[in-house]
C-alpha cells in the first residue's frame, strides 16, 4: 500500500489517498515485452534520486545494506519479483517454477531471449554459475562480510555441506534448471526476491575477480566486481564517484525500459539537507522521510508515499554484561518503556508499538507470551527485588544515520533514556559514528550493554526477522538457548498452515519470557518525490525498480 499526501491534502493519514504503482511489464508473463518507444524530449528523463548513506559496495551477494541493494536492484534481477499490490512472489526472470520431492527439488523455467549487459547470453549455466558461485565464496570473504544472506537462508556454505540446506543446482536445460536442497525451506521462493540472488554475468564476475577484495572504498573491501556490476536490469552501471552514483537505461533490455534513461543516487547524509534538496530541485526524490518533514513537504508541494510496515525497532540487550543477565532487571527494562510515547512523539502517523518482532502483516500473535505494559512502578520493585544497586549500564546509539526502523537515534535514545533513569537504571550514553563501526561494537563480543538497533524484512516470511535475529547464539544479544534454536530450525522447515503458525507463537512466547532485547516499535516509513513523478512503484521491501516510475509531460 502507499499513500501519497501533498499539498492539497490534510496532514492527517485519514485524508490521504492510496497511489496506484504501475504495472511490472514482464513479471507475470512469460512473453517478454518490446523496448518502449523514445520518450518525448519535452520529459526530462533524468531522475535524481538522494540516498541516506554511501552504498557500501555494488555486489550485492556481499552487501546486506539497504542502500547498497537500493543501487543493485536496478542492474541486477532475481529470479523471482514482489507483486506490488499483493507482496506474493511473481514470475521475474523465471517464468514458472515447481516443486517435487517433499520440498527438496525446485525445477524453474528461465525467460529466453535475455542477455546481460556485456552481451553474455542469460540462460541456466549463467544462474547455476551463480548458486555455485555463492555457496563457495572462499573463507576469506566470508570472514570479511558477515551476515551474508545466503547464509540467512540457506544455513551454511560449502565448508559445511551437512548444515548447508543447498546441495546442488542442475542443469536440465538451455532455460531449465533445478535446485536440490539438503532440507526443506518454506519461504524459499519469497527469498529469492531479495536483491543479494541478483543474477551476475558470469563473464563479469570472472574478469572482475567478484572473490577478490582488493580493492578498497571509505575502508570497505572490495572486489573489481563489486565497484562495476553487470547484470540483465534495465539500468547498467556507468559510474561510482565521491557520493553519486550513474546509471543509464540498457538499450536491449527485455521488458519495458519506461520513461527514464539516466538515473544518479546521490548521497545527502543530513535529512533536512535531503528536503531542501528536493524543494531546491536538485533531486528528484529521497527516501526516510522524518515526521517533521511532513508539513514542509506538504506546503512545497511535493508528494510522501508512505510504506507499509515492514521493520521492527528493537533496544538489544547483552546477557554477557551485569547486570542485564538478571531476568528481573530486563524485566524491569521492559516495564520502564513508554512505547507509545516513543511512538506518538518520534515516528510517523500509523508506526504502531511493538509487542513482538514479527510485523502485523504476518498475523502472529502468541496469546501465552508474557505482557510488559508500561509500569513504572513495577519496573522499580522488580529492580529492587533483583538487588540491583545502581550500577553503570552503558546504552550504544548511532550518530548521523537514517534507518527505515529509525529515523532519529539520537532523539529515540534520549526519550529512552529519561524513561530507564526515572525508574532507577544509572545509563552510560555511548554514541558512535554509524561509519566508525556501529555495528561491529553492538554485535561482536565485547562489554556493550543496551543498544539501539532494528531490522528491516527484505521478503515475507516470518523466519527472515526470527532466524536472523534469534537463531544462533549470539554476541549482540549475549544469548542461547539450543531448544529455542531447534525450533526456529523446524519452523522454516513446517509447511504453512496451523502447525507453522503454533510454532511461531511459542518461538514469540519464548522470547518474550527470556527478553534478549525489547521490541519498541513497527515503524513505517516514507519517500518523498517531486511533483513531476506521477507514479512510483512503493514497496515495504523496496522492490523499487526505476523503469517502473512514470514522470508527468
Amino acid at each position: 500500500m502507499a499513500i501519497v499526501i501533498s499539498a492539497v491534502t490534510a496532514l492527517s493519514l485519514s485524508a490521504c489517498t492510496p497511489d496506484t504503482a504501475p504495472p511490472q511489464s514482464g513479471t507475470n508473463t512469460a512473453t517478454a515485452t518490446t523496448d518502449a518507444p523514445t520518450p518525448p524530449q519535452q520529459v526530462d528523463t533524468t531522475f535524481t534520486f538522494a540516498t541516506a548513506a554511501d552504498p557500501s559496495g555494488l555486489d550485492p551477494a556481499l552487501e546486506v545494506d539497504t542502500e547498497s541493494y537500493r543501487v543493485t536492484r536496478q542492474i541486477l534481477e532475481t529470479l523471482v519479483s514482489v507483486d506490488p499490490v499483493t507482496g506474493e512472489p511473481v514470475p521475474h526472470l523465471a517464468t514458472d517454477w515447481s516443486s517435487s520431492n517433499g520440498g527438496l527439488s525446485y525445477t524453474f523455467e528461465l525467460r529466453e531471449d535475455v542477455t546481460f549487459h556485456d552481451g553474455t547470453e542469460f540462460n541456466a549455466q549463467a544462474v547455476c554459475f551463480n548458486f555455485e558461485r555463492w555457496f563457495t565464496l572462499p573463507q576469506s570473504v566470508r570472514e570479511e562480510r558477515a551476515g551474508l544472506q545466503f547464509q540467512t537462508v540457506f544455513r551454511a556454505f560449502a565448508n559445511a555441506p551437512d548444515i548447508s540446506a543447498y546441495q546442488d543446482c542442475e542443469v536440465q536445460g538451455r532455460h531449465k534448471f533445478t535446485l536440490e536442497l539438503n532440507e526443506r525451506y518454506t519461504g524459499l521462493i519469497p527469498a529469492l526476491t531479495m536483491p543479494a540472488f541478483g543474477i551476475s554475468s558470469p563473464t563479469a564476475l570472472k574478469a572482475g575477480n567478484a572473490d577478490v577484495l582488493n580493492k578498497k572504498r571509505d575502508g570497505h573491501q572490495l572486489s573489481a566486481y563489486a565497484m562495476h556490476p553487470v547484470g540483465t536490469g534495465p539500468y547498467t552501471f556507468e559510474s561510482w564517484s565521491a557520493d553519486d552514483v550513474v546509471l543509464k537505461s540498457y538499450s536491449h533490455y527485455w521488458g519495458n525500459r519506461g520513461q527514464i534513461r539516466k538515473v544518479i543516487f546521490t548521497t545527502i547524509a543530513d535529512s533536512r539537507l535531503r528536503l531542501e534538496a528536493l524543494k531546491d530541485g536538485r533531486i528528484d526524490g529521497y527516501d526516510l522521510v522524518t515526521a517533521d518533514s511532513f508539513e514542509p513537504l506538504a506546503k512545497a508541494g511535493m508528494k510522501v508515499l508512505l510504506r507499509d510496515p515492514f521493520s521492527v525497532l528493537y533496544m538489544g540487550i547483552n546477557q554477557d554484561v551485569e547486570p542485564l543477565d538478571d531476568p528481573l532487571v530486563r524485566e524491569a527494562l521492559a516495564h520502564a518503556v513508554d512505547k507509545q510515547k516513543i511512538v506518538d512523539t518520534l515516528f510517523i502517523d500509523g508506526t504502531e508499538p511493538a509487542d513482538s518482532f514479527l510485523p502485523q502483516i504476518f498475523d502472529i500473535t502468541a496469546p501465552e507470551a508474557p505482557e510488559y505494559e508500561y509500569d513504572p512502578d513495577k519496573a522499580r520493585a522488580q529492580l529492587k527485588k533483583s538487588g540491583y544497586d545502581g550500577e553503570e549500564i552503558t546504552f550504544h546509539y548511532p550518530l548521523d544515520i537514517t534507518r527505515a526502523y529509525l529515523p532519529r537515534p539520537e532523539r529515540v535514545y534520549a526519550m529512552l533514556s529519561r524513561q530507564l533513569t526515572a525508574v532507577g537504571f544509572n545509563l552510560k550514553p555511548m554514541p558512535v559514528e554509524w561509519t566508525d563501526g556501529y555495528l561491529q561494537k553492538v554485535q561482536s563480543n565485547g562489554p556493550h550493554g543496551l543498544h539501539l538497533l532494528g531490522w528491516s524484512g527484505s521478503y515475507r516470511d516470518p523466519d527472515n526477522f526470527i532466524g536472523p535475529l534469534f537463531g544462533m547464539d549470539s554476541a549482540e544479544f549475549g544469548y542461547s538457548n539450543e531448544e529455542l534454536f531447534s525450533t526456529i530450525d523446524s519452523a522454516r522447515q513446517t509447511p504453512s498452515g496451523e502447525e507453522r503458525i503454533e510454532a511461531y507463537q511459542e518461538i514469540e512466547t519464548t522470547l518474550s519470557e527470556e527478553i534478549p532485547a525489547v521490541p519498541l516499535a513497527f515503524p513505517i516509513s516514507a519517500l518523498a518525490l517531486s511533483p513531476r513523478v506521477e507514479s512510483y512503484p512503493v514497496s515495504p521491501v523496496l522492490d523499487e525498480v526505476f523503469n517502473e516510475i512514470v514522470l508527468s509531460e
